[in-house]
């Protein structure tokens, strides 16, 4: 079965579920017109998989629909950023200092 990402508001995250089991997440905060995301983890048994890059193209990509800016305050989700440049414009051009981007 292929990885499904599900945005879960009521615990302010987004989960990425393998056969129905929850192999990572990507914990945010929204404000006004931005999500900030704080913290991203992929359970140890799903690493090497491409779980971590799917759940964050998968976030980004919510809030690139969503125009919602991106403050990606988590170490991951800043460095998927750096590798993946076409998904720098989320970030507020006045902050992408501040985040290294």
């Amino acid at each position: 079965m292929e990885p499904r990402v599900v945005d879960v508001p009521e615990r302010s995250v987004f989960e990425i579920l393998v056969d129905g089991t929850v192999a990572g997440f990507a914990a945010y905060r929204r404000e006004e017109g931005a999500i900030a995301l704080t913290h991203t983890e992929v359970d140890p048994a799903f690493e090497g998989q491409g779980i971590g890059s799917r759940l964050a193209r998968s976030v980004l990509d919510t809030a690139r629909e969503e125009k919602l800016a991106v403050l990606p305050y988590c170490p991951f989700i800043k460095g998927w950023i750096a590798n993946h440049p076409e998904y720098t414009d989320l970030v507020p051009e006045d902050r992408r200092a501040a985040f290294g981007l």
